[in-house]
């Protein structure tokens, strides 16, 4: 089903506005996340925790050990006699601490690096297999591609909140152990921190909100912007680009919607600086006063100026620590609340799937199918593509589908293939309802050639393979599919011959033409031993000539087995054993192509138009 590009007048409002007991309940989503990472890799998982608990105690260490090599020169000041191998023994184990520190940090950046990489290639293809089992329709509706577009973006950097989580813990076992050097002189200096760090923790709360709150209801819009940057460079698209001369148009609007967006985030950014400015420097003033005090303190005598070092400097990593941390949970409930994007995704299900308890399918097909009363409309359509549909594909008949575009052709096709369930009615196979059996099973059993099939940036063998993929390395039935379908004279033409890449994306990748491209195409219905071939306009881009000899040749491959044509050229169709003729989703005639012109109906009216433009 064709999808348009939306625009949305209104959508750049924010929406989704989140409260505080939202964001902190999105923390719920740390422990499903981390059972994922350790998944992905519990040595990694294990040695960065460990190597992370080692390096906090390093600061309150480095801190002590510079105070007493302070009052180790006060002392030697005043008795230049004095022994001196144990100031330099402080000296040297600060400097063993500094090396030890420094060297920490690169191996947890490491395995946060190592961690990012795998988690993001694992979530990936989570995200890859987790899609092949949901429903076509649900890939045609726009709140899904949302959906789906926000877990995406999920599946690079979510090690960025492994490392918050994992720098949180750190950095509280840093606090911990300079609170407690603190409280031993004075415990009212920890809640002047806290007072400090207040201020600037609840604005950079509040902005983070409004921040996530215009990026998620900004998705539909980023990904109109994302579309528009790819037409309107792509190889795909750069012909009608330049024929319709509509890059200017599409400019404006990726100029038009991409401003908007600026000006929401300008805003935000504006006001983020300038309130984040007024509360920081609020922090500011409380430090330097506790900062004040201590200083009084060594004046008058009642500290060392040892102590005076390690009380500024624990006091000054204590607030900047307890600062980061406040502000570092912030960062954590907007990732959390990002990361639910993922889980929600993961939790769609499909709506298509395999009973508990499959009907082995049958081999061979011995009745065919049956449709019975059967209707059906796409989400968000008032209009129905099919209703009231009765009629029976037989064992082994060629059953070509006639109709207007829009009549419901495609439709039906899909509905053979499961691609979608009937809203109402049903479709038997040898008697049984289709949904009682594997679905696995019956769409391995039926082949089907779409009008707009992809055209995959693969080898030319791979691109047959696709038709039954797991043959992919059976190199004789790539060559037999492509034999049937006409596509070895396309190959034979090709320097890598099936190694060929196709398509310019690529390193030394060729462009087929559109005939071309279908025959190779046509070849991914022969690769599968199906008992159903379906070809949906498989022959469009052929002359007339390719088209016929490719339809003498299905129909000897095809002998004994069930088959289904959608064509618009009745040359094609009157090969049909019997041919159905859709008028607004409806059954309007079926019969053979004699016994339809012998009705003198609509598809005798089509016909004699068609022959007509041939004379």
């Amino acid at each position: 089903m064709a999808k348009t590009v939306p625009t949305h007048a209104n959508s750049t409002e924010t929406k989704d506005q989140i409260s505080w007991r939202e964001r902190f309940a999105a923390l719920g989503n740390l422990p499903a996340f981390f059972r994922l990472v350790w998944q992905v890799s519990p040595g990694l998982f294990l040695g960065n925790a460990f190597l992370r608990l080692i390096r906090a105690a390093i600061p309150t260490a480095t801190l002590y050990i510079g105070k007493l090599i302070i009052d180790q020169v006060v002392a030697l000041s005043k008795q230049p006699e004095g022994d001196t191998r144990i100031l330099w023994w402080l000296v040297g184990a600060e400097f063993g601490l500094a090396i030890l520190s420094t060297a920490l940090g690169r191996a947890v950046a490491l395995m946060d690096s190592l961690l990012g990489d795998l988690f993001a290639n694992q979530t990936s293809i989570r995200l890859m297999e987790h899609a092949a089992t949901l429903d076509l329709e649900q890939f045609e509706d726009a709140t899904f591609y949302d959906k789906l577009e926000r877990a995406r973006r999920q599946t690079t950097g979510r090690t960025v909140l492994l490392s918050g989580v994992f720098g949180q813990v750190q950095e509280l076992i840093s606090v911990g152990f300079l609170a407690a050097g603190l409280a031993v002189y004075n415990p009212w200096l920890l809640v002047l921190i806290l007072l400090a760090v207040t201020p600037s923790f609840i604005g950079d709360n509040y902005f983070n909100q409004r921040s996530y709150s215009l990026s998620r209801s900004w998705t539909p819009e980023r990904r109109e912007l994302d579309y528009l940057r790819y037409i309107g460079a792509s190889d795909e698209t750069a012909k009608e680009v330049k024929i319709f001369g509509i890059s200017g148009f599409l400019i404006d609007r990726f100029r038009e919607l991409s401003w908007q967006y600026y000006l929401k985030n300008k805003a935000l950014a504006i006001s983020r600086a300038g309130w984040g400015t007024v509360l920081t420097a609020l922090g500011t003033a409380g430090y330097y006063g506790a900062y004040v005090w201590i200083v009084m303190r060594a004046v008058g005598g009642q500290i060392t100026l040892g102590d005076l070092t390690f009380l500024a400097g624990s006091f000054r990593q204590v607030r900047g620590s307890l600062e980061g941390i406040l502000l570092q949970l912030s960062s954590l409930t907007q990732e959390a609340i990002y990361l639910q994007d993922l889980f929600d995704y993961f939790a769609i299900k499909p709506l298509i799937h395999s009973p508990s308890t499959s009907r082995p399918f049958p081999n061979p097909i011995r009745e065919g199918f049956v449709f019975e009363k059967v209707g059906f409309k796409y989400t968000n359509s008032d209009r129905w593509a099919l209703r009231n549909l009765s009629f029976t594909l037989h064992a082994g008949e060629k059953l070509a589908l006639v109709g207007e575009n829009g009549a419901g052709k495609t439709t039906l096709v899909k509905l053979l293939a499961r691609l979608y369930d009937p809203a109402e009615g049903r479709i038997l196979l040898d008697g049984y309802d289709l949904r009682e059996y594997d679905l696995a099973e019956l769409r391995k059993n039926i082949g089907v050639i779409f009008q707009d099939y992809t055209r995959f940036k693969m080898s030319a063998g791979v691109n047959i393979a696709v038709g039954d993929i797991d043959q992919r390395t059976n190199q004789d039935r790539i060559e037999t599919s492509a034999q049937r379908s006409l596509a070895d004279t396309v190959i034979a033409k090709l320097a890598g011959g099936y190694d060929q890449q196709l398509g310019r994306s690529f390193g030394k990748g060729v462009e087929l033409s559109g005939g071309e491209w279908q025959k190779v195409a046509l070849a991914r219905a022969y690769m599968r031993d199906a008992q159903l071939i379906i070809l949906d306009e498989p022959t469009a881009a052929l002359d007339a000539r390719a088209e016929y000899e490719v339809f003498q040749r299905f129909a000897k491959l095809t002998e004994g087995k069930s088959s289904v044509i959608i064509s618009h050229r009745f040359s094609t169709v009157r090969m049909a054993d019997r041919i159905l003729v859709l008028e607004n989703g409806t059954l309007l005639e079926i019969g053979s192509h004699y016994e339809l012109l012998e009705k003198d109906g609509r598809y005798a009216e089509l016909f004699g138009l068609q022959a007509r433009g041939y004379q």
